[in-house]
Parts: structure tokens; sequence; C-alpha cells
């Protein structure tokens, strides 16, 4: 990444890496080995024969209980006909955020929202051979609750609550939501373009943010909003059953480019895309996640590139985790999203017949690896903006050529379009850029000479000539592709002329029929 702040250090102001979306996801895990839900279930005296009353009531306390903290706080509480999300075009959050807006929620419950969904349960059935009940676990549907709240320090977050046995428990949080409000607090400024920040006053402070945020003490926020939407965890501790265990289910790590300006970005995106999807292949993808080739390596590597009404959007992906890169208006956006973190390791203290002792281990999704999540998706970043350090941007190139090929208008008078690969405009364009013209520049009778064979054989000749020629250099001038020297008739390519003259020559001459055999 440092390579890559060098080459454009003109147009870059800054960098930051941390999270955007996180989610995380609780389990009581203690219920899950075989006949612990039956020991929890006897501790209270209930029979497996009674497992479905018994669940109906737990859920129907959940739902009260939802049903309460809406009326509480005077908050809608919302049935959903079905799971919309953003595919459908209609997520719950923006149905949420919708809700905040119109209601100018800036702190506290802002609705509940009641959605039919799939889930992993419990259920009781009969065994033939033992012709006894027993407990396992299914895929069923069940009511979940989503609580939408605008936190004091993550802002608008939300909590999934499974209404059915085991509970399983999800929690959103967006890490630049987080930065912003802390932002906020130390009154640092900044400028936001949806969650993005396309500039920070203190840059360095806000990296420090960052950083405190990937060791944050997360066990304990999450059970603070658990023991908040959960009102059976206290009677689920007292039977001997421990609280949630949390994971870090999905994790974004991006790390923003701040260019100085969104023009500043075009010129440089579509090339950067570009490169991506011809020259980074398989091998480059597993060494920016942190793998190598080998011939152990089962699965698949991908990369697609997508068009979305904001920009373009290309993607790799390994196995179930991903590398992605996009741009939000001056944003340069480069985000690893881990959903698998056995692919990494993690240096952890193991105990052996030896003794303890440090070694890398896969990383597990405990939110104890947090700040390692950070560390891999950091790396990966950095790998990827180093390997498309060197890309050589052409949208300038492309825009020169594109105001070429429209008319311009110098002093009030119109000048036709030139049409670079042409043979006409070729022709004009080498006697222009003749290596004879580089010292003392060049004059009407230097291109008369040059773009006509013979000599003229009559006065009226010279004359039609002269006027071709003195046409074409009035269009040159008015296209900014030569200049006039002062005090003479002569003329000099300006730097501009060099580059576009000089590359429509290069693409008629040699380009364009070397792809042309290729595709013959």
């Amino acid at each position: 990444m440092n390579t890559f702040l060098k080459i454009h250090d003109r147009d870059v102001i800054g960098t930051l890496s941390t999270f955007d979306r996180m989610i995380f996801k609780g389990y009581l895990t203690m219920l899950f080995p075989a006949g612990a839900f039956g020991v929890f279930l006897s501790r209270q005296g209930v029979l497996l024969k009674d497992f479905g009353r018994y669940v109906e009531a737990a859920s129907a306390q959940l739902k009260a209980h939802a049903q309460a903290l809406a009326e509480a706080a005077g908050r809608p509480f919302l049935y959903l006909q079905s799971a919309t999300t953003k595919r459908s075009g209609a997520g719950k959050e923006d149905l949420a955020r919708s809700i905040m807006e119109r209601d100018g929620i800036e702190e506290g419950l802002v609705c509940v929202l009641s959605v039919l969904e799939p889930a992993r349960s419990f259920a009781v059935q009969g065994n033939r051979q033992t012709h006894r009940l027993e407990v396992v676990r299914r895929e069923r549907k069940c009511l979940h609750f989503y609580f939408y709240y605008v936190d004091a320090e993550f802002g608008l977050i939300h909590v999934r609550l499974q209404s059915w046995f085991p509970f399983t428990i999800q929690v959103y949080v967006n890490g630049r939501a987080w930065l912003a409000r802390q932002l906020d607090r130390q009154g640092i400024a900044y400028e936001q373009y949806a969650n993005a920040f396309t500039w920070i006053e203190d840059l360095p402070a806000a990296e420090e943010l960052c950083r405190r945020f990937a060791h944050r003490r997360w066990p304990r926020v999450l059970d603070a909003l658990a023991r908040r939407v959960n009102p059976l965890l206290p009677l689920i501790r007292r039977t001997g059953f421990d609280s949630y265990y949390w994971v870090l289910d999905q994790g974004e790590f991006a790390t923003d480019v701040m260019f100085r300006n969104r023009h500043a970005l075009d010129r440089l995106f579509p090339d950067l895309v570009h490169d991506a999807i011809t020259d980074l292949g398989a091998e480059d993808v597993l060494r920016f996640l942190g793998r190598k080739l080998s011939g152990h390596f089962l699965g698949e590597v991908t990369t697609d590139l997508k068009r979305r009404p904001e920009g373009r959007r290309i993607k790799h992906r390994m196995k179930q985790n991903s590398l992605k890169m996009y741009d939000k208006w001056s944003i340069l956006r480069v985000e690893a999203t881990i959903n698998n973190p056995r692919e990494f390791k993690v240096l952890r203290v193991v105990t052996t017949r030896h003794g303890r002792s440090r070694r890398w281990q896969p990383m597990g999704k405990g939110v104890a690896h947090i700040w390692r999540y950070a560390q891999v998706g950091a790396q990966a970043n950095q790998r990827y903006l180093e390997a498309l350090a060197n890309v050589q941007p052409k949208g300038k190139a492309i825009a020169e050529l594109d105001r070429l090929c429209r008319p311009t208008t110098r002093r009030g008078k119109r000048f036709a379009r030139f049409q670079p690969i042409s043979r006409e405009d070729c022709q004009l364009f080498q006697a222009v850029l003749n290596g004879d013209h580089c010292i003392n520049g060049f004059r009407n009778r230097d291109l008369c000479n040059h773009l006509f064979s013979t000599a003229a054989t009559s006065h009226h000749e010279r004359l039609r000539r002269c006027g071709q020629v003195s046409r074409s250099i009035a269009k040159l001038r008015a296209h900014h592709l030569i200049a006039k020297i002062p005090g003479a008739r002569r003329y000099h390519v300006t730097p501009r002329g060099y580059r576009t003259m000089a590359a429509a020559v290069s693409y008629r001459t040699q380009d364009f029929p070397l792809l042309s055999r290729k595709v013959a």
C-alpha cells in the first residue's frame, strides 16, 4: 500500500482501515450436546412429552417481551408478511431507517419487526429402536424479532432473536458508524459520503480509534444487548447452562484510499478494474488472502465484475472468503470479507505433554480473535493495492482522445473534429511530428513538402495547397495540438499534441494491425 500511495501521492489525501459491516451471532452452546436439552427440561420438572407446551409458552413469553419493549418506548411493533431483503428491493434496515428519519429518533429503540424465517431448532420425536422420546435438531420456520436501536456508541444497530429454542441471536454493527460517533465526541471534523469518510481532519487520531475498536471487549457489549431482548436468560443460567457464546459470523474489513476529488479517482479506476480482471489470476488471489497454491488446495477461486448504479465492483472469491474493490464517490475501497476464518492462522498458547508453547493454529470465529481479523484483513488489502500500484492510468489519454473527436471553438470560430485514426489525419499528424521540426518548428511550406509527394505544377495549385495546409494548422491550433512561436510564422508541437498525435499514429500503424492478426 505504501508503493500505491507514493505513486499517487498527488491525488491521495490519506487512507483509513477499519471494520465495515460486522455480524455477530450468539449460541447457547451448552444446550447443543446430546441429552443436554433433556437435562435442561428435567431440572425444571418438564417431561419430554410436554416439550411442545413448554417451548410454545417460552416463545409466547419472548413475543410478549418484545411487544412490551416497543409499547414502553412508544415505538411500532410490525409483522412483515415476507422476509424482505435488499435483493427484493426492500430491506428491513431500509424500513427501519425510514421510520427513524420519519420520527426523528436520535437514540433508543426505533422499531421491532417480526417475521417468519427458517432456523435451526430443537424438536422431540420418538426413536423406533429404543421406543423412547429424544431431542433432535432440525430445520424449521419460526418467528424472529428484529430490534432496531440507535445506540449511543454504535449508531443504528439491530438485534435479531430467534423465538424458538435455542434462541440464537444476531447483532449487526457497522464500524464506520461507530467511528463517526467517536469523532463527534472528540470534536474532530470530517466529511462523509454514505458510510465512507471522504476527509478527516485528524487522520492519525482516527486510525488510533480504529485500532481500539478492534481490541474492544466485545462479550460485555453483546451480553448487555442479549439481556435486553431475551428475558429467559436468567432462567437458563439458574439451571446451570451458561449464557451465549459469541462469534463473528461475518466481518468486512475495508481500506479506504481517499482521493482529493471524484475526477482524480475517475482517471485511475477504470484502469485498476481492467488490470485486476486481466492480470490477476487465481494464484494472486490466494496470495492476497494468505494462501499458497498447492496440490492440497480443495476449493474454487473466482473473479467477477459487476456494474452498479454507483459504479463498478470487482470481487475475488476463495471458497467462502472474498476480496473486492469498488468506488464510492472519491473513495477507492478495498474490502476483505471473512466468512470462514479457519483459512487463516492465529498464534495461540497450546498445552502439550511437553508443556505450554505458542503455535500457529487455525483461527476460529470467537470474538477473542477480532484483533486478528483486523490484521488479516489489513494485510490482504495491502497486498491487493501493492499488486495494482504500477497500473498506468489511461483515463487521461482517453479523455483527450474524446475531446479530439469533438468539434471545438476558438475565438468564436467553430472548428471541425479530427478522426484520429483516419488516413488523412494520421498523415497530417506524421507530418507535424516529423523530427526535422523539433528544433526550429515548422512552417506552412514545411508541411506542404511532407503532405504532397509531388511539386505543384502551377501557381494556382500552390495557393490551393497553401490554403489547405493553413486550414489544417488553424484546426490543430484550435485543438491545442500545436502553438505559434511568438514573433515568427512558425509553429511547435505542444506536450498534449505529442501525446495525442503520437498515440493515434502508433495505434493505426502498429497496435491495430497486431490486434487484427490476433483476432484472425
